[in-house]
């Protein structure tokens, strides 16, 4: 099969076009699966919805299979691409699980009923997994549909890795690339679970925040005790842990752990200068939830303190008596759950060390200190000059009439993690989400105009990684 003439993908594009309801409704059918990973009644719709995927793959010419995992399975399915296909072997990763969807009672209508409804933009899809990432994998399918149908075949190499376990941390994904590192072996891995600058402007995800998440209990003495009969004595370890939790930043919110700036390497001017060019307005993103006054580093502008700069967050803290009225305790240990968000180059390991090195260096005297640790995984930075990037930035640039913004994420994607330091490939991250799709909360959707151009884009991607 040759490469794709510029005739052929405007065929394909034009059954992208028609079939638009159809896919829509391919999207639905998957929808209403509740497969949430969390709960394990729902393990009988996850295994549905790993079956689904695996019959898609299969009607489409794959050799597709349900592999078992220690936890819910995984679907992989391999299609060799045309005899002369001289383009990268693709790795597509998505997820069928969802998030629970608790509080039932503020959705707008049945989690796992989708629907079609007008908002300011047009009509979207709303249903729990509608952008994250059920619809985001759809785009990918239902453009392989149309290669499939209007284009002569699916025009590249493909491997397809869907689990069931992101939402719940992806616990048995790396074994189970460890176990099959050979038969993922790929160039690289495309994945469509970020975001787009806005509704208008397609973006390309170039930068992750990595993350080291700990807990820490400070203990002090063998059991609670009276306040009247013991304060001022005996050490308070709430007091105690405050205290030290309270030195973690100093007025500038700069982060006080030793060396934990040691590795953190400066943006470059030309970086800046591009996300500058934004028109990022920071009032306006923290007015949507209710605060007006920006916090974090100071020195630094809003996107690079969002995308290139580290940070220390306490995420809960506990200890003595919560419960309703009074109760005159000195509790015996205090707890607390902190995450670090990391960026390239920093060790989540060393962060960690620095993190206990900077507790135990303050313990008062009579005063212990136990450590949990939850999760490490370091930053990630894509080469931006890669041949597979420069594709995808030709392809949205034609989808859109604009240049793909290469932004950075705040947040932790681990799976890019596992797949670059287990099977050595590098991701392409190309979502198709908005800030207010409400992923994870009550009512969560997505745009049509979003999964319609979705589809379109990775048709176009695969033109052009076979030569088009």
């Amino acid at each position: 099969m040759p490469a794709p003439t510029q005739s052929i993908l405007a065929s394909v594009l034009d059954h992208v076009d028609t079939n638009l309801v159809a896919s829509r409704e391919n999207l639905f059918t998957l929808l209403r699966i509740p497969s949430v990973s969390a709960q394990p009644a729902h393990a009988a719709d996850c295994a549905r919805a790993a079956a689904w995927w695996n019959d898609q793959l299969a009607a489409l010419g794959f050799a597709a299979a349900v592999r078992p995992t220690a936890g819910h399975p995984v679907v992989v399915g391999h299609y060799p691409g045309p005899a002369d296909y001289k383009g990268p072997h693709i790795l597509f990763y998505g997820h069928y699980d969802v998030q629970p969807v608790d509080p039932v009672s503020l959705w707008h209508s049945p989690p796992f009923e989708p629907r079609v409804v007008d908002g300011p933009r047009g009509k979207r899809y709303t249903a729990r997994g509608a952008v994250d990432d059920k619809g985001q994998t759809l785009m990918f399918l239902e453009a392989l549909r149309a290669w499939s149908t209007a284009g002569g075949g699916i025009p590249a190499r493909i491997t397809v890795l869907i689990e069931g376990e992101e939402e719940v941390g992806s616990a048995n994904l790396e074994p189970f690339l460890r176990a099959n590192k050979d038969d993922l072996a790929a160039d690289v891995a495309l994945i469509s679970d970020t975001g787009m600058w806005d509704v208008d402007t397609p973006a390309i995800t170039t930068r992750l925040r990595g993350m080291t998440y700990a807990e820490v209990t400070l203990k002090a003495a063998s059991r609670d005790l009276h306040s009247g009969l013991y304060g001022g004595s005996a050490l308070n370890p709430i007091n105690a842990l405050t205290r030290i939790l309270g030195e973690l930043q100093d007025a500038n919110g700069r982060i006080q752990l030793p060396g934990f700036y040691d590795k953190v390497s400066p943006v470059t001017n030309a970086q800046r200068t591009q996300w500058d060019a934004l028109g990022f307005d920071e009032p306006a993103f923290l007015g949507r939830i209710g605060l007006s006054t920006p916090a974090g580093e100071h020195g630094y502008a809003a996107l690079e303190r969002l995308w290139a700069r580290p940070t220390a967050d306490l995420n809960g803290i506990w200890g003595g008596y919560t419960g309703a009225g009074s109760k005159t305790v000195i509790a015996s240990e205090a707890s607390a759950k902190i995450s670090f968000r990391l960026v390239p180059n920093q060790d989540p390991d060393e962060v960690l060390e620095q993190f206990k090195r900077f507790i135990n260096d303050r313990l008062p005297p009579g005063a212990t200190a136990s450590f949990a640790d939850f999760a490490r995984a370091p930053g990630i930075e894509v080469n931006v000059d890669s041949p597979h990037v420069r594709a995808a930035q030709a392809a949205l640039a034609e989808e859109y009439g604009k240049p793909a913004v290469l932004m950075g994420s705040g947040g932790s994607i681990p799976v890019v993690t596992a797949l670059r330091s287990i099977l050595g490939v590098d991701s392409l991250l190309i979502g198709f989400g908005l800030d207010d799709d409400q992923v994870h909360s009550p009512n969560e959707k997505f745009e049509e105009a979003c999964f319609h151009h979705g589809i379109r884009s990775h048709t176009r991607l695969l033109a052009k990684f076979a030569g088009g």
